[in-house]
């Protein structure tokens, strides 16, 4: 019997699943490797974006409708909300207690408000209230400090005088001052018929008449001697011109309150500053007045 040829031999030692070549060869390394060096050849290879979409969508249709609304609540709640949201809905107490005093101090003023037109409740009393407040008018103040000054001999008086004049010129400046600053508007009930207005005027927070009426008042009672009598009237026209204010509809109650504290301490600050009788020649001199 013939001998086998290196051919057959060859054909012998193949596998019999192979396929020809040496695919089964490479079939059998392949199938022979374990399954966690495999999880990590697919995971070398970055998936393509056609491949990451359809994960995507696997991954929601496993999850389930709900799963977005619970994922943007989960985020939501992780984020911190704003602090305007945090005031809006936690306000302080004070924020509450000036809101609360706003409101009184509005609705109280549009009740008192009785002679803001002829129209109103007490309508008629209208042209006495208006004298009253020419009454706490700066220029007929400064008119008649000037004439004063200018008529008076002795030194005395003059010096006095000179320290209220002094003390208006310091009201108008400061209350003008604070106007321009605050620039709160006037009531809506108001008729702007006032004598002799300026720009600061269509402001109404402080009350430039209830500064004066309460800086006049104080300083008429502690270097003027007067009879009991006349320190009463005094007192009186003091509260009659802050309420006025409010009856004529020129100013919200709290303008005025707030005025006679103003102008209670800068009475404090004019006898700080009070300027004595040497003080006032030099004065006199340099104004031609003597």
């Amino acid at each position: 019997m013939p001998a086998h040829s290196p051919k057959s031999r060859n054909r012998e030692r193949e596998p019999k699943g192979g396929g020809g070549g040496g695919g089964g060869r490479l079939d059998f390394l392949v199938l022979s490797r374990p399954p966690a060096l495999l999880q990590r050849a697919a995971s070398a290879e970055p998936p393509s974006p056609r491949h990451r979409a359809v994960q995507q969508q696997q991954q929601q249709q496993l999850e389930g409708p709900g799963s977005g609304l619970r994922r943007d609540s989960a985020a939501s709640s992780s984020c911190p909300q704003p602090d305007e949201d945090c005031m809006k809905l936690n306000p302080s107490l004070l924020g509450i207690a000036l809101r609360s005093l706003l409101a009184i101090d509005l609705w109280l003023s549009k009740r008192l408000g009785v002679c803001a037109t002829e129209d109103s409740a007490w309508g008629s009393a209208r042209p006495i209230m208006k004298l009253i407040e020419v009454s706490g008018h700066g220029i007929p103040w400064i008119g008649g400090t000037l004439y004063c000054l200018c008529k008076s001999d002795s030194t005395a008086g003059q010096e006095v005088l000179l320290n209220l004049l002094l003390a208006l010129i310091l009201d108008l400046v400061l209350v003008g001052i604070v106007k321009s600053l605050v620039r709160r508007r006037r009531p809506t009930h108001n008729k702007m018929d006032m004598f002799a207005t300026f720009s600061v005027d269509r402001y109404s927070f402080p009350s430039g008449h209830a500064t004066r009426a309460a800086l006049g008042g104080r300083f008429f009672l502690n270097h003027l001697v007067l009879a009991v009598p006349l320190r009463i009237l005094v007192v009186l026209w003091v509260c009659i011109v802050g309420l006025s204010r409010v009856m004529l509809g020129r100013h919200n109650v709290t303008d005025v309150v707030c005025g006679f504290i103003m102008g209670y301490l800068q009475y404090s600050l004019v006898e700080y500053m009070w300027l004595s009788s040497s003080n006032l020649q030099i004065f006199l001199r340099l104004w031609g007045l003597k």
